[in-house]
C-alpha cells in the first residue's frame, strides 16, 4: 500500500532571517538545502528550503502584515505541527535564544507539546509523543 506523506509547507514571512533562526534553534540537525532569488509576481524574493532530505519548510520573504492570529476565525494555516524528540530542550534552546513560548499544548500519557508564534510566520507547535505504539500516540480521550 503507498501512503501520502507529507513533503513541505511554503510560508510567506515578514523576515526570513529572523525565521530561519528561529527554526534552526529548535531544530539544530535542519539545514538549509537550497536557496535563492525570484521574483514573486512583481516583487523580488528571497526564498529557502530549510529541513531534511525527507521534509522542509520552504520559507519566503516578502510577507506583509500580520499572519493570521491563531486565536481567530480566518481561514488559513493556524500552525505547523512538528515532532522532536526531546520537547524540553527544544523550548531551553528557543528561550535561551530570546524567542517567547506562547503556551503549552494539553498534554496526556503518551504526548505533550508547546506552542511558539515566530515572529512574521505563524504559530509553531512542537510536539513530543512517549509511545511508538500509533494507537496511544494518537489517543484522544484524555
Amino acid at each position: 500500500m503507498n501512503t501520502a506523506t507529507l513533503e513541505h509547507v511554503n510560508l510567506t514571512v515578514n523576515d526570513l532571517a529572523h525565521t530561519l533562526r528561529f527554526v534552526q534553534t529548535a531544530l539544530p540537525d535542519w539545514r538549509v538545502r537550497g536557496q535563492g532569488r525570484m521574483d514573486w509576481f512583481g516583487k523580488p524574493i528571497e526564498w529557502l528550503h530549510v529541513g531534511t532530505d525527507q521534509v522542509y519548510l520552504a520559507l519566503q520573504s516578502g510577507g506583509e502584515g500580520e499572519a493570521l492570529d491563531w486565536q481567530s476565525h480566518g481561514t488559513g494555516v493556524k500552525h505547523v505541527g512538528l515532532v522532536v524528540a526531546n520537547l524540553d530542550a527544544v523550548v531551553a534552546r528557543l528561550t535561551d535564544a530570546g524567542f517567547e513560548l506562547d503556551h503549552w499544548g494539553g498534554s496526556s500519557a503518551y504526548r505533550r507539546s508547546a506552542y511558539f508564534v515566530e515572529h512574521g510566520s505563524v504559530q509553531f507547535e512542537f510536539v513530543q509523543y512517549l509511545s511508538n505504539d500509533p494507537a496511544l500516540r494518537n489517543h484522544y480521550a484524555d
